[in-house]
Parts: structure tokens; C-alpha cells; sequence
């Protein structure tokens, strides 16, 4: 992955991104300050920490509270992420995950959400976590696109299998809270011949046959790999997201490769 050293134990990503060494900080992420963390990710979109201690799960919880209120599921705050033998939902299977942006069937989205590895996979067993710059996207956009977009309402639908579920609707276009920039909020369809819980979407605001190929071609912009980020987990890595700004996804797991994240959610 290319990159380029800028000072303070900070590596810039291409093409966005950044890596934070935190080895000679503290023992974990409490011997950093939040406001130093918070402002590298509204930067970079992505900060990924290394060099620190895993916090305990209450720790963890504990912790992120000092970014803010935090959301809360039936299981508690932590989402633990792994492959299950019998899974419900397509989250917890060893395929992929189609882009999607966190907390939209949730009381209220998050501002950033904040994953801490315990296992990677193995060098070359996929499960890396993609994400793609809406906002770049956007800037690259002509303005016929983007009139286009704007018309554009989506609303979502699936059932409640697992901590999520339901039907919400939203703009095609947003805001970013912080930066102001013109973002774009989106989730890919989950056929259900393809996967677990799968994903419905209805269009608004343009024709059956507008809607279909704007959310084609923006599928393809999403995808496109200089506005995307695949992160190659390793052990230990803290990773934090700025979800307004991004869509993320996963890569499918090669052979008998796996992985254990932890993730919590701050509104």
C-alpha cells in the first residue's frame, strides 16, 4: 500500500487513510487524547493505531465514552464480529459485505465507529474492510450527476434477524455535520439468492428506469479503486471511521482464514 511519512508517528494512505504508530505513547489508546484521534480521523476519513494494548471490553466501552454517547444493542455496546457456524446474517458469514453505511436502522447514526482487532487473517486470507470516500466521489461528480442525485430517495428494508433491522428512508445526498462537505448515503441491495437478511430497496423521486441506472453507475464510482481504502487487518490494529464521510464493506475470506473484531458506535 503506498504511503508517505508525515511526521508525528503519522503515515499517510493512498488513497486516503492514515496510519498512527503509537508505540511510544502508552500502553493504550486511554494515553492518547480523543481530540488528537477524533481530529486525525475527520482528516483522514480512516486512522488506524498501532502499536497499543487491546482494552478489555469494558475498558473499551468505557473509553469510548469519551467521544461521546455511545449506541447501545441487546447485546450491550460491543459488537463482536466473527464467523459463526450457523449464522443468521451475512455479517457473521465468511463472503462479502456489500457497502453500507452504519446505523441506518438505528435511532441515531454514528459520527465515527471504532474497531479494535483481537485476530487478524492470515497475509493473503482476504477479510479486508473497504471503504470508499463519498465525498471524493462526489467532487469528481459532474453537475448533471449530482442534480440528478439529489432527486433521488431511497428507502430500505429488511427484516430484524439480527441486533438490526426494519424499514427507514433516506436521501441519496447528505451533509457531513462537522466538515460540511456534500456526502453520499448509501447501501447496496442483498439479493436473497446471493445472501443472509438480504436487503430491499425501493427509488423515489426519479423514474424506475432513471432510478436503476443512476444507482448502477454510482455503484461503479463507489467501487472504483481511487476512491477506495481496503485495510489489511492486522493484530492489535485500533481502526477509527469517520461514517459520515464513508460506505464500507468487507471482502470475502480465502480458504480457512478468519477474523475477531470488536466494534463500538459513537453518535
Amino acid at each position: 500500500m503506498p504511503h508517505s511519512k508525515i511526521g508525528g508517528g503519522v503515515t499517510e494512505l493512498q488513497p486516503f487513510g492514515a496510519i498512527l504508530d503509537a508505540a511510544d505513547r502508552g500502553d493504550d489508546l486511554r494515553a492518547i487524547p480523543v481530540g488528537e484521534l477524533e481530529e486525525l480521523t475527520l482528516q483522514h476519513r480512516v486512522l488506524v493505531v498501532r502499536g497499543l494494548d487491546m482494552l478489555p471490553k469494558d475498558e473499551l466501552v468505557e473509553y469510548c465514552r469519551g467521544w461521546g454517547e455511545l449506541l447501545e444493542w441487546h447485546f450491550g455496546h460491543v459488537l463482536d464480529l466473527d464467523i459463526r457456524e450457523d449464522p443468521q446474517n451475512y455479517l457473521f458469514t465468511k463472503g462479502d459485505v456489500p457497502f453500507h453505511w452504519d446505523g441506518a436502522f438505528a435511532a441515531s447514526t454514528p459520527r465515527f465507529f471504532l474497531f479494535q482487532c483481537l485476530q487478524a487473517p492470515p497475509a493473503g486470507g482476504g477479510g479486508e474492510t473497504v471503504f470508499s470516500d463519498t465525498a471524493r466521489v462526489l467532487r469528481e461528480a459532474s453537475p448533471s450527476d449530482i442534480a440528478l442525485w439529489e432527486k433521488i430517495e431511497i428507502t430500505y428494508r429488511t427484516d430484524k434477524v439480527e441486533h438490526y433491522g426494519g424499514q427507514v428512508t433516506e436521501r441519496l445526498l447528505s451533509t457531513h455535520p462537522v466538515t460540511g462537505e456534500r456526502t453520499i448515503r448509501f447501501a447496496e441491495p442483498l439479493p436473497p439468492e446471493q445472501y443472509l437478511n438480504p436487503l430491499f430497496l425501493t427509488v423515489d423521486g426519479v423514474s424506475p428506469e432513471e432510478g436503476a441506472a443512476a444507482l448502477e453507475d454510482l455503484t461503479r464510482r463507489l467501487h472504483d479503486p481511487s476512491v477506495c481504502y481496503a485495510h489489511e487487518w492486522q493484530d492489535n490494529d485500533v481502526v477509527v471511521v469517520d461514517n459520515n464521510a464513508l460506505v464500507h464493506g468487507r471482502n470475502p475470506f480465502r480458504g480457512d482464514s478468519t477474523r475477531r473484531l470488536q466494534r463500538v458506535q459513537i453518535v
